[in-house]
């Protein structure tokens, strides 16, 4: 997710190749942080972190209280 904390839109496929993980690898993991509301996606195939996201980062936020969204 740190990757995202750069104020950039970006999609799978850059960030696995800039955290050297496989694509499906990372996208699996961004539709995890987004149903908890860690990043959310502006457009179809980018995603960005949210202030949630920002706050779990810093430390000011305990994922343990966090429950995933019921879509």
């Amino acid at each position: 997710m740190e990757v995202l904390n750069t104020g950039l839109k970006l999609g799978p496929t850059a960030i696995a190749k800039n955290i050297a993980k496989h694509r499906v690898t990372v996208s699996d993991r961004l539709q995890t942080l987004r149903a908890y509301g860690l990043v959310e996606s502006p457009e179809e195939g980018y995603y960005e972190i949210t202030e949630l996201g920002e706050q779990y980062l810093t430390g000011d936020l305990d994922a343990d209280n966090l429950e995933p969204d019921a879509e």
